[in-house]
């Protein structure tokens, strides 16, 4: 009976033990997640533009009369300065031109004086009652004519002058050269492409935004105006001299519902050319936003999610719209709010409904 008893003893303990370690769920069988709570912060957004450069000044370079290109004083990418000769067209013929009219207009003077001497002599005439009046006026109206023809011929050496001085081609200001499509020798016409010039001393950064991201700085640039912004060159290096937004446009692009900034940049090492391209940097501060780290988040499907723990630490995934997405970061637009556990990392490990053993962290950086 003894040993009966002492048998039933020991396998009612075995069995309560078997059902203690079932039904009771110790720390150490729960995975432990670094966990973090949601809060408000303070940041500043970079949002990048593609940027289309261009010279402040870039003019076409073209010929004003029809000749041979005697001389190129240039070559493409040389620097120039305001007045420098760059192109000689051939002068002989407008020379030639000019000197008939100078000949003109001194024919034309000359047939003035003749005319002003034939009135002084028929107003002497006159006064002896030699000659009728209608020979003063005859005399006067000869006068007259000549000296229109001295203006005619005053205008056409003006304009033999300009067609000269066209053959001497000039920079209008100090730049750079670009190509030369023509080489010396080349008969050329009125109107032919020679070169262009560009002025890069500062450049222009062109580039379109959003209607709601310029209303958002517009917004956010009201009280104190930071105009400033960076440009990132097309190898990705950021560009050493920040620039100023200088203006925007007067509206909107129907087509596509975005408006123009123009940047200006100064170019003292003339590193940006004309037609280059880069990426505007427009900083913005964030106020009172709601940021969590990237690792944070995981997508299904196209959409973002976070593993939310409840007051009972169990996990729930829940769906999350970001407003913008930084280095490291995401700065949430709807889905969250202040005081929200979630789970910091190993979202890939868990499952929905999991109970896990939260490690707050408290203090965690981008």
């Amino acid at each position: 009976m003894k040993h009966y008893i002492y048998i039933l003893a020991i396998t009612i303990a075995i069995v309560m033990g078997c059902q203690s370690k079932a039904g009771v769920e110790t720390k150490e069988d729960l995975q432990e997640l670094p966990v973090i709570e949601v809060a408000a912060r303070d940041t500043v957004l970079h949002q990048d533009y593609v940027a289309s450069i261009e010279a402040i000044k870039n003019v076409e370079i073209r010929a004003r009369v029809q000749g041979f290109l005697n001389k190129i004083f240039v070559d493409e990418g040389q620097e120039v300065k305001k007045g420098q000769l760059l192109f000689q067209i051939d002068p002989h013929e407008f020379e030639i031109e000019m000197s008939r009219a100078k000949a003109n207009v001194s024919n034309a003077i000359a047939e003035a004086k003749t005319a002003e001497v034939e009135l002084s002599r028929v107003k002497t005439l006159l006064s002896k009652n030699i000659v009728a009046p209608s020979e003063l006026d005859m005399a006067q109206a000869k006068l007259n004519a000549a000296r229109a023809k001295i203006e005619e011929a005053l205008s056409e050496q003006k304009n033999a002058e300009t067609k000269l001085s066209y053959t001497a081609i000039r920079s209008p200001f100090d730049g750079m050269i670009d190509r030369i499509p023509l080489k010396t020798g080349s008969l050329i016409d009125a109107g032919s492409l020679l070169t262009t010039i560009s002025d890069t001393r500062d450049i222009y950064a062109y580039f379109t935004v959003s209607e709601s991201e310029y209303l958002r700085y517009k917004k956010e640039t009201s009280t104190a105006r930071n105009n400033r912004v960076n440009l990132v060159l097309a190898d990705g290096a950021p560009y050493k001299d920040s620039g100023i937004i200088e203006t925007v446009d007067g509206e909107f692009d129907e087509a596509t519902g975005s408006i123009a900034f123009r940047a200006k940049f100064p170019n003292r090492e003339k590193l940006l050319r004309h037609g280059a391209s880069g990426k505007i940097r427009l900083t913005l501060p964030a106020e009172n936003v709601l940021l969590i780290p990237q690792k944070c988040v995981f997508e299904i499907q196209d959409k973002n999610y976070v593993f939310v723990v409840r007051e009972d630490n169990t996990v729930k995934m829940k769906g999350i719209i970001p407003q913008a997405r930084l280095a490291d970061a995401y700065l949430v637009k709807e889905g969250l709010s202040i005081g929200d556990r979630i789970v910091y990392e190993g979202v890939q490990n868990i499952k929905e409904g999991a109970k896990i053993h939260p490690k707050p962290i408290s203090d965690w950086s981008l």
